[in-house]
């Protein structure tokens, strides 16, 4: 087995904690893909993998080599891409990460229809509620909720969230409405994301006021804590895209509305600028417009 080979190999092993699974994601055998694991360490000198009868694990050594492995093989795709010439033509595979509930909603939609209209290009998507590293994890685009900081990234902004407090009709009926931050310690809420986040509450326009709040329930589903609140057990604090069709419907009401911090930013986010894949130019330009348009992300 070539080198090239074995790289992807190593790389598909690693992204599967198995060498059975990255075995079939490169179209091989399990024992060809640990002979080819083998060969690698004893070439570099150096163990990559920690086995166990469960799992496959990255040494510190295998974790670092990881990332340069994944920046070597995408700049050897781009220079394939150029001189083939797809570098004009969106071909490949697309890899792409963004926020679970987002991903759902709005991703998937517009991702089918965007490979309808570019046979050639195949998509993963890994929806997950943490920011990815796009070099070393080999994705091409994310998309990021909220502020970002300084890099060498490309982005483009696309629209902005609320973070909003809502509850149903029924838990109002019962409990009534907070008037102000300060009252949400007298009612129930479920709070999502996290269970070992501060449950420290930003207010107002610079995010200055700080509300602590008790959860009676912590949970990290966003979809069962607002399925939760729906059913008029609690209030949740949540993004507004996540709850605008219960806002449409009613079946959610939002409160504190004036006390809000300003919204948070969304982005595309890409690497290598104008000298990014036909693909990612493809999707960027795709998508920004269509997600401009979604009324609850204006």
């Amino acid at each position: 087995m070539d080198r090239l080979q074995a790289l992807k190999v190593f790389i598909a092993v690693a992204e599967a904690e198995s060498f059975a699974q990255g075995a079939r994601a490169t179209g091989l055998s399990a024992p060809s893909a640990t002979r080819a694991i083998n060969t690698l360490e004893t070439a570099l000198g150096a163990r990559l993998f920690t086995r166990s009868t469960r799992r496959v694990r990255l040494t510190d050594a295998g974790q670092t080599y990881l990332g340069e492995v994944r920046e070597i093989l995408a700049q050897l795709q781009a220079a394939d891409d150029m001189a083939s010439g797809s570098a004009n033509t969106p071909v490949g595979q697309l890899r792409i990460t963004c926020p679970q509930e987002f991903g759902r909603i709005y991703v998937a939609p517009l991702l089918t229809d965007f490979l309808d209209d570019h046979p050639q290009v195949r998509a993963d998507v890994l929806m997950i509620d943490r920011i990815v590293n796009l070099v070393e994890e080999g994705f091409d685009i994310a998309l990021r909720i909220g502020h970002l900081p300084s890099s060498d990234l490309s982005a483009v902004r696309i629209g902005q969230v609320r973070r909003v407090i809502c509850g149903s009709p029924d838990y109002f009926a019962k409990w009534g409405y907070p008037r102000t931050p300060g009252e949400l310690g007298s009612h129930r809420i479920v709070s999502s994301g996290s269970t070992t986040a501060l449950n420290e509450w930003r207010f107002g326009p610079d995010g200055s006021q700080v509300v602590r709040v008790s959860p009676r329930l912590r949970i990290t589903s966003v979809a069962a804590s607002i399925d939760i609140a729906r059913r008029g057990w609690s209030l949740c604090r949540v993004l507004s895209y996540q709850v605008e069709a219960d806002l449409k419907s009613g079946s959610l009401q939002a409160v504190l509305e004036e006390y809000e911090p300003a919204p948070l930013p969304i982005h595309l986010v890409h690497v290598e600028g104008r000298r990014a894949a036909a693909k990612v130019r493809a999707f960027i330009d795709f998508a920004t417009p269509r997600l401009r348009q979604i009324e609850g992300l204006c």
